[in-house]
């Protein structure tokens, strides 16, 4: 599978602010996160302590800003025609924004079949213009992925592990 240069790069934002919300130690706000040459502060990152809720924020040199929220209380707003399956549990929320870019990864838990599931993303995914052309069923795992005329992405991946099905779930748009 081919990644564009955007999904790379927002793969990087999204690891290097996890990797930088295991640096502190307080959960307070780190302004600054540099290279220490005395350039202006461009990053931030926060781990509230008590729900364990990691905030970043980065903005590049042409000041395009990039916030991330990821956590199992981050409020879950998916784009137009998406809702959580019905009965899941949500595990995690990662939320990426960037001008009028979105990135929205989910992670689900639920008694639901993956195949259960995945159809019910299929639909959805196709109601919203969304070409679903991956498709790929490997033991336990079953992926679907697709891309939209708008270049809207798509991935949903359910993996069974006993009498549960965990999944993620992945809505991206607009990222640079």
């Amino acid at each position: 599978m081919t990644r564009s240069p955007h999904a790379a790069r927002l793969a990087a934002f999204s690891a290097a602010a996890l990797a930088l919300s295991g640096c502190g130690g307080d959960a307070e706000d780190t302004e600054g996160v540099s290279a220490g040459d005395g350039a202006e502060p461009r990053g931030s990152y926060d781990i509230d302590a008590r729900t364990g809720e990691t905030s970043a924020r980065h903005t590049d040199g042409d000041g395009t800003t990039t916030t991330m929220r990821s956590g199992e209380k981050v409020p879950v707003a998916l784009p137009a025609g998406f809702a959580v399956y019905p009965g899941a549990s949500v595990t995690n929320n990662t939320r990426v924004e960037q001008a009028d870019g979105l990135l929205v990864l989910l992670n689900l838990e639920s008694d639901a079949t993956p195949q259960e599931m995945v159809s019910y993303y299929r639909n959805q995914a196709e109601a919203a213009g969304i070409d679903v052309a991956t498709s790929l069923e490997s033991g336990p795992v079953t992926m679907i992925g697709g891309e939209g005329a708008d270049g809207t992405s798509f991935s949903f991946t359910a993996t069974r592990q006993g009498a549960v099905t965990e999944a993620q779930l992945s809505i991206g748009r607009g990222l640079e």
